[in-house]
């Protein structure tokens, strides 16, 4: 039997799903607020460490128990394998381009940068809060926004009682931005 008929799918024809740079515009950084920067950290330190090696002992308890082809622990453990090594690519690559930005320098103000926390009205009347953060760190359940989504590229650079223009595929929608806020720094001083 030819060897193209037997043969798994490479992991890395599989990495098209996840490039290196997915989300991000051409020639942007990766910014990432330290508390994303750490998740992401113990996630590839949990993929590494704990996760991989646990489903390279199924897969090769599962080799040792004779005939591969009909074996479900061995078949969906190399795909699980090919899974983690997938995301530990793709988190290694973006750590490595991440550039952390501590938003707590801009305690105080009422500019919007990255990290701030902007609660705005839009010109319907509904007040929304959000955080702009890094791409991988985004998580719209929780209030928090991209730094390159269209609702933070409008609303950055802008300060308390701004009126800014946010396009939208439904119009254009006028945002009036009512409070800028920024973590505080953190003490590093163990008295």
């Amino acid at each position: 039997m030819s060897k193209a008929f037997t043969r798994e799918p490479d992991a890395e024809a599989d990495d098209s799903e996840q490039p290196e740079a997915a989300g991000l515009p051409a020639g942007t950084r990766n910014y990432i607020t330290p508390e994303g920067y750490a998740r992401l950290r113990a996630e590839l330190l949990e993929l590494i460490d704990v996760e991989r090696p646990r489903v390279v002992d199924v897969v090769h308890w599962a080799a040792s128990n004779g005939d591969r082809s009909e074996n479900g622990d061995y078949i969906y453990g190399k795909r699980r394998l090919r899974e983690i090594d997938r995301r530990i690519r793709f988190l290694t690559k973006r750590l490595e381009i991440a550039v952390v930005t501590d938003p707590s320098v801009h305690h105080g103000r009422d500019e919007v940068f990255f990290g701030a926390t902007v609660r705005y009205e839009d010109d319907l009347g509904e007040q929304r809060t959000v955080t702009i953060v890094g791409i991988d760190e985004a998580d719209h359940t929780q209030g928090q926004v991209s730094w390159i989504s269209p609702v933070a590229r409008a609303l950055l650079k802008a300060r308390v009682g701004d009126v800014v223009r946010l396009q939208t595929p439904a119009g254009t929608r006028m945002l009036e931005i009512l409070e800028v806020s920024y973590p505080q720094a953190r003490s590093t001083s163990s008295s």
